[in-house]
């Protein structure tokens, strides 16, 4: 199993737009962040979470020029703008299975109607909607959609299992509800949103992420979805152990 980063950064990216900021000014590669998104593959194939507003340009540095299946967190623009952006992949690849809860596919439908449409050209993303109801098995993963809350938004997490591998991508959320907790643990890889220091009404601050890291006792965690608050160089040096910054391009293999 291999994870790309594409973007490990909040809704505005970094730099952002105006900001003088030392971390916006960083010359540090690790300091710009385009918006969160991975890419996992295994046994070949390719599952994006979250065609991000920055796709076309993730994929265009990773070379990405195929895809397998698509899952969604949630309708918010920094991680669904860029859906308009697989029609090349579709291409290569035809129609893609797209996954999402019903709640986040509702508002999928409404921001991308044209997409849906029964007159729908094939110069229009071509997805297959399928909306999540438990557990599911795809390219030799069984997959744990897990519900976690963005200020007041369900989200979903996800919880990839392989044999004897569990790795857990949780991005965007201020609360991990207890039923959830139970589900991450013994996980071998949590990527785990952490936006700043300072409190957020949608987000976990650093803090708080790393009090869910010791309580969930991952043997790695990698943080994601970072504002500009969070210099790569200087939070790495405070990190405990089996704790790192994400950033854009770092690629795991598990």
């Amino acid at each position: 199993m291999k994870i790309t980063f594409l973007g490990t950064g909040t809704s505005v990216g970094i730099p952002m737009i105006g900001c003088q900021c030392e971390t916006c000014l960083s010359c540090d590669t690790r300091d710009k962040r385009l918006r969160a998104s991975i890419v996992l593959e295994n046994h070949g194939k390719k599952i994006l979470v979250d065609p991000s507003i920055d796709f076309r340009q993730q994929a265009l540095r990773e070379r990405l020029d195929t895809l397998d299946a698509i899952f969604v967190t949630h309708c918010h623009a920094d991680h669904v703008f860029g859906l308009d952006d697989i029609r090349p992949i579709n291409f290569r690849s035809g129609v893609i299975g797209c996954y999402a809860s019903e709640t986040t596919w509702r508002e999928l439908k409404r921001i991308f109607s044209y997409v849906f449409k029964p007159f729908s050209l094939s110069s229009l993303p071509q997805i297959f909607a399928h909306t999540i109801e438990g557990k599911f098995s795809i390219f030799g993963l069984e997959v744990t959609p897990l519900e976690v809350i963005h200020g007041r938004l369900p989200v979903t997490a996800f919880r990839f299992n392989k044999t004897a591998l569990s790795v857990a991508y949780v991005t965007d959320c201020n609360i991990i509800p207890e039923n959830t907790l139970e589900q991450l643990q013994n996980l071998d890889l949590l990527i785990l949103d952490a936006l700043r220091h300072r409190e957020h009404p949608t987000h976990l601050t650093l803090e708080k992420s790393l009090k869910y890291i010791e309580q969930l006792r991952p043997r790695r965690a990698l943080l994601t979805h970072m504002s500009h608050d969070l210099k790569h160089e200087v939070v790495s040096n405070e990190l405990p152990e089996n704790v790192a910054l994400a950033y854009d391009g770092l690629q795991v293999n598990l």
